[in-house]
Order: structure tokens, then sequence, then C-alpha cells
């Protein structure tokens, strides 16, 4: 799976207040809604701005903070592509893989705002189309690719059924 879009970078310690603002817990039963909003906390023009397939870029601990499934699922419904990050609280990142959201854990120092990039799930490689730099990452084992493919865990397991891991 190849992964193409432009850059929202933000810093380390983003949380899930951040994410999913906090004052607008009222919108939780209505996450397109709540979507609007995504990351405004931390880029008040994110949710304007970013276009469909974009990559948001974080530092360390992305994803710290309450374990609400929500976060992960707005980014998502915003049309957010996959986050890359340093490192992610865990929590964040199953709930991502579980919504259907990749996750990539990589060095993201060298990835500015705004550059594009080109990111192989399977072969774990990102090559960043501005700066000509290409990075890797631990490619995602292959039961987490058909995981993404299927749009999360729910459908995976709606379209196989139960699944063993033997």
């Amino acid at each position: 799976m190849i992964l193409t879009g432009k850059t929202w970078k933000f810093g380390d310690d983003i949380s899930t207040d951040l994410i999913a603002p906090g004052r607008l817990f009222h919108l939780r039963s209505n996450l397109p809604e709540l979507a609007k909003h995504v990351l405004e906390d931390a880029d008040p023009q994110f949710a304007q701005k970013m276009q469909k397939g974009d990559f948001v870029v974080g530092g360390s601990n992305f994803g710290c903070g309450s374990s609400r499934e929500h976060a992960p699922t707005i980014i998502k419904l915003a049309g957010v592509s996959a986050v890359l990050a340093k490192s992610f609280a865990r929590i964040f990142y199953r709930n991502a893989i579980n919504v259907g959201l990749p996750v990539l854990i990589c060095d993201t120092d060298k990835i500015n705002q705004g550059d594009e990039l080109e990111v192989d799930l399977e072969k774990g490689t990102i090559i960043d189309k501005t700066n000509g730099h290409t990075l890797t990452f631990a490619p995602l084992p292959s039961v987490m690719i058909k995981i993404l493919n299927d749009g999360g865990l729910l459908a995976h397991i709606k379209k196989h059924g139960d699944f063993k891991l033997d």
C-alpha cells in the first residue's frame, strides 16, 4: 500500500485532548462533526487547510493522555492517510490500527512542514520528495496491512470472521 500527501508537523506529547478538543466533548456522538475540529488546539488552521491524503507528523509520545478511541477515528475521518511519529502512546497506537489508521514509528526530524511524502507501508520506506531524503520504518506485519486494507479491525472481522494468529 503506497500513500502520498503533504505533511503537517507537530511536536512532542500531542495528547488526545489536542487531537479531539475536550471542550467539544458534546460532539463525541457525532464523529464527522468532531472531525471538523481535529487537532485545532495544536494548530487552529489544520482541520480547514489539510487535504485528504495528507500526513500528520509528530515527535515523541504522540496520542498520550486518555484512551479515547475517537481521537484516531477523527484523524482518519478528516482524511489523514497516516500518522508518523518517533513514538506513540501504546493505547493510541492500538486504537489507530483498530480503526484503520496507519501509524508509523520513524525518525521524523528530517521531515518538515509541507513536505511531500510517498510512504510504502509494506516496504517500510518514506521518500520525502521535497528534500530527497529516504527514511525507513519497520514494515507493518501482514496482519496489520490486512486490517488496514479492510478499513479497521471490526471491518476485517466482519469480512473474514474471527481469525486466528497461528
